[in-house]
C-alpha cells in the first residue's frame, strides 16, 4: 500500500468525517483501514433488536450533510447507518476505505517521520496517523469465573448472532445499561423465560420519540432552515444540561423525581420497585430513556437478579446466594473497552513505549487529540471528549477541524514532525480533572464506565461543548514543537 500523506482507522462518524474533509480539503493521499466489510463503526456493529440513538435525530449527522428524511425524532440505528454509507458514496471516499484491513502496529519512525503501520493484509507508512476507532468499538464481556465452560450460546449484544433463533429460550440478560433496556423489551415476547441481572439499577426516563411525518420530511427537504432551527434548539436545550451535571448536581433532583414517577406509573409491584431504584445521583451514569422496558420487567416470565453473579456453569448462571438458574442462552449488554482500548497496545511512540503503557491505566491527552511523545499521531473521540448530554459528532467535528488545521500548519511551515509539549499537556489535564471534582461522575455516588483504574474520569468533557468547539477552531502552534525534514530524507 506504499507510503501515503495520511492513514485513518475506523469508518464510522470520526473516520468517514475525517477522510471528508481530507478531500474537501483537496488532499487524496490517504486511506481508510476498515476492520470489517463495510463503513459505519458503532452503527454497524449493533444490530440488536431495539438499537436506537438517545441523541435526537436532527442533531445526530454532520453539520455539512444533514439528513432531512429521518423517520422518527429518536434515529434507529438501520437508519444511522444508512447515512453514514450515503455519505461516504455521495463524497467519494469510498476508494480510499481498504476494507478486512485491521491495525494490528503501528510504530513511530524518527529516523524517516513516518509512521510504519501493519496490517493483517500488509504493511504501509504514513506521515500522519488519525485514530478514528472510537470508545465504542472494543466489546467487554463480563469477567465471570467459568464463562468459557458455558456450553449454550453466549454472545454480546454488539455482536448479535440473528442466526440463533431464541423463541422459547429461557435466556439471560447480563447488564442494564443502555443497549440492555432497548433489547430486552424485544427479547421478552419471544422467551420462555428471561432472567435480568442487574449489577447497578439505571435511572430511566421517559421516552419523547415519535414519528416524523411528511410534513416533517417536506419541511426538511425543501425549507432547510427549519431543520437548522430545530437542530439549533435541541443543541441548545441539551447543553442547558450541563449546569445539574458539572455545576450542581443538586439540580438532577428534579430528573429524579420524573424518573421515579415514570417507574411508578409502570410497575406495581413495591418489591421490584425497590429493586430498580437507583441510589445514586441521576447523571453519575448514563442515563436512560424507554418507555416499555419497565413494563417488559413485570411480565410473568421475567425474572430481575440483583445477587451478584458469582458463577457460569456449562447450563447455568449461579449468583453469590447460592442459588443456580438453568439457562440456554446468554447475552451480554456489558458495555466495551473505554479507558482500556485496546488499539492503544499496538501504538508505539518516539520511545518504543506503547500508548497503553505510557497510559498506564488512566488515558491523557490534549484536547483529547493529541499525546506528547507521539509526534503526527491524532485522536478522534479520544480522552475526555465524551458527553454525557449532546450529541458526540459535534466534538468529532470539532476535532477534525483541529486535525487539518494542525496538517495545513507543519506543511506551511515546512516542518516533519508536530508533537504536543509535555508540560502543556500535564498542565490542560490538570485543570480539566479539577474541574471534574465536583461534576455528578465524581460525586454521585456510583461505580461508572466513565472512570478508569486510577479513579479518574477519563472518557468525559466537563463542560460545555462550545467552549470545546472555539478551542479547537484554530490549530494553536505554541502548544507545539516541530521538528524540520532530516537532510535528505524524502519529503511528504
Amino acid at each position: 500500500m506504499g507510503d501515503r500523506f495520511a492513514v485513518i482507522v475506523g469508518s464510522g462518524f470520526a473516520g468517514l468525517g475525517m477522510a471528508i474533509r481530507l478531500k474537501q480539503a483537496g488532499i487524496d493521499d490517504f486511506v481508510v483501514l476498515e476492520r470489517s466489510g463495510d463503513v459505519g463503526g458503532t452503527w454497524r456493529d449493533n444490530t440488536y433488536p431495539g438499537c436506537m440513538c438517545d441523541v435526537p435525530s436532527h442533531l445526530y449527522s454532520f453539520s455539512f450533510a444533514r439528513k432531512s428524511d429521518w423517520t422518527c425524532t429518536y434515529p434507529k440505528q438501520a437508519e444511522i447507518w444508512d447515512y453514514l454509507r450515503d455519505c461516504a458514496a455521495r463524497f467519494r471516499v469510498m476508494p480510499h476505505i481498504r476494507f478486512e484491513h485491521e491495525l494490528t502496529a503501528a510504530a513511530w519512525d524518527d529516523a524517516s517521520a513516518r509512521w510504519s503501520i501493519t496490517t493483517n493484509r500488509g504493511e504501509l507508512s504514513a506521515r500522519f496517523l488519525i485514530l478514528g476507532t472510537g470508545p465504542l468499538s472494543e466489546p467487554r464481556l463480563p469477567d465471570v469465573p467459568g464463562i468459557d465452560s458455558f456450553t449454550g450460546t453466549l454472545f454480546h449484544s454488539a455482536r448479535w448472532q440473528h442466526e440463533h433463533q431464541i423463541t422459547g429460550e429461557r435466556v439471560a440478560v447480563v447488564g442494564t445499561g443502555a443497549s440492555a433496556i432497548q433489547l430486552i423489551p424485544e427479547v421478552q415476547p419471544k422467551v420462555a423465560r428471561l432472567t435480568v441481572f442487574q449489577r447497578t439499577a439505571p435511572w430511566v426516563l421517559p421516552h419523547r420519540n415519535r414519528d416524523l411525518n411528511a410534513v416533517d420530511r417536506w419541511l426538511s427537504r425543501n425549507l432547510p432552515f427549519t431543520q437548522q432551527l430545530r437542530r439549533l434548539g435541541i443543541y441548545l436545550g441539551r447543553e442547558m444540561l450541563v449546569y445539574g451535571f458539572t455545576v450542581d448536581p443538586r439540580v438532577m433532583g428534579l430528573a429524579e423525581r420524573a424518573a421515579r414517577r415514570h417507574m411508578h406509573r409502570q410497575v406495581t409491584d413495591p418489591a421490584l420497585r425497590a429493586k430498580l431504584t437507583p441510589h445514586y445521583r441521576l447523571g453519575c451514569k448514563r442515563i436512560l430513556i424507554s418507555n416499555d422496558y419497565y413494563p417488559a420487567l413485570t411480565q410473568r416470565n421475567v425474572e430481575v437478579v440483583t445477587e451478584r453473579i458469582a458463577e457460569i456453569r456449562p447450563h447455568s448462571v449461579v449468583t453469590a446466594d447460592g442459588v443456580e438458574r438453568e439457562v440456554d442462552t446468554i447475552i451480554c449488554g456489558t458495555g466495551f473497552h473505554v479507558t482500556d482500548m485496546p488499539t492503544a497496545e499496538r501504538v508505539q511512540g518516539r520511545e518504543g513505549v506503547t500508548l497503553a503503557e505510557h497510559w498506564d491505566g488512566s488515558p491523557q491527552a490534549y484536547l483529547g487529540t493529541t499525546v506528547a511523545g507521539y509526534p503526527n499521531l491524532f485522536f478522534l473521540t479520544g480522552p475526555n471528549t465524551g458527553l454525557g448530554h449532546t450529541s458526540l459528532v459535534y466534538m468529532i467535528e470539532s476535532q477534525i477541524s483541529y486535525v487539518l488545521d494542525a496538517m495545513r500548519t507543519s506543511l506551511r511551515r515546512g516542518m516533519a514532525t508536530v508533537d504536543v509539549r509535555p508540560d502543556v499537556l500535564e498542565a490542560y489535564n490538570s485543570r480539566l480533572q479539577r474541574r471534574m471534582q465536583t461534576t455528578v461522575w465524581i460525586t454521585g455516588g456510583c461505580a461508572s464506565w466513565y472512570i478508569d483504574s486510577k479513579g479518574r474520569n477519563s472518557a468525559l468533557w466537563p463542560g460545555l461543548t462550545w467552549p470545546f468547539r472555539r478551542r479547537t477552531a484554530r490549530f494553536d502552534p505554541a502548544a507545539y514543537t516541530f521538528r524540520p525534514p532530516v537532510r535528505g530524507a524524502a519529503a511528504a
